[in-house]
């Protein structure tokens, strides 16, 4: 993977990540009620409902909010059933696009998606059919300069995979598993990423400029925007991003 591509995905990323946050409290309540769901209510035996409690409060949500979510989640009060579903398709210039929902209603889901991706010049796909183009990792990002050797240091220690710095920016990469626990290490010794969540990376890009890459970027914004949906990956490279 080309390394100028991967720093303008990250910004890019980035920068995407904070044009949603209008929509970011009802987002973090479906993946803290689907969390404590699938493992549970206590945060300190069930990573992925910590990690989605830490980035609701970083999001200044109220912890009655959030644990009322879990309960619901975990079936001690009544509420929506939401569940996990991925959806796959192509967009312009054929670049592969992975769609992760949560939802209590599949047909509304599947229709939405399919709407976003025929509105924008892409079509869905069936499940497999881009899935295997990318691989799931814990990314946690570091801009501004911030000290690559004290990263260095603690992602090492903490057991991360891999550390990489390019224009400022520093990108520690982990497993799903002990994602979590990498964080973790960064924010007991005082440093705050400036982007931390698990990702689905593309094993290979299809660089776009132009025309294509304004309709991908819409295609995407379309489908974040979307209620249900819960993240979006793509392996286009946005040239000048």
């Amino acid at each position: 993977m080309a390394g100028h591509s991967k720093w303008a995905n990250i910004k890019f990323r980035k920068a995407a990540q904070d044009a949603k946050r209008g929509k970011v409290f009802t987002k973090l309540i479906k993946e803290i009620t689907v969390s404590a769901r699938i493992g549970g209510s206590d945060a300190d035996a069930n990573p992925r409902l910590r990690t989605a409690i830490d980035k609701a409060l970083a999001a200044n949500m109220t912890r009655d909010t959030i644990e009322r979510a879990v309960k619901r989640g975990a079936g001690e009060v009544d509420g929506a059933d939401y569940e996990d579903i991925r959806y796959e398709g192509y967009g312009p210039g054929g670049v592969a696009v992975l769609v992760e929902t949560s939802t209590d209603n599949r047909n509304r889901t599947v229709g939405e998606v399919r709407h976003a991706f025929t509105k924008h010049g892409g079509n869905l796909g069936t499940d497999g059919s881009v899935a295997y183009l990318f691989t799931r990792l814990g990314s946690i990002v570091f801009s501004d300069g911030q000290d690559e050797e004290r990263i260095m240091e603690i992602a090492l220690d903490a057991g991360a995979e891999d550390i990489e710095s390019e224009d400022g920016v520093t990108e520690v990469t982990t497993t799903p598993d002990i994602f979590h626990d990498v964080e973790q290490a960064f924010r007991d010794a005082g440093l705050t990423p400036d982007m931390a969540e698990i990702i689905q990376r593309p094993s290979s890009e299809t660089e776009l400029a132009g025309e294509d890459a304004d309709r991908v970027m819409k295609l995407i914004g379309a489908l974040e925007d979307l209620d249900d949906v819960q993240d979006v990956f793509t392996n286009a490279s946005f040239t000048g991003a």
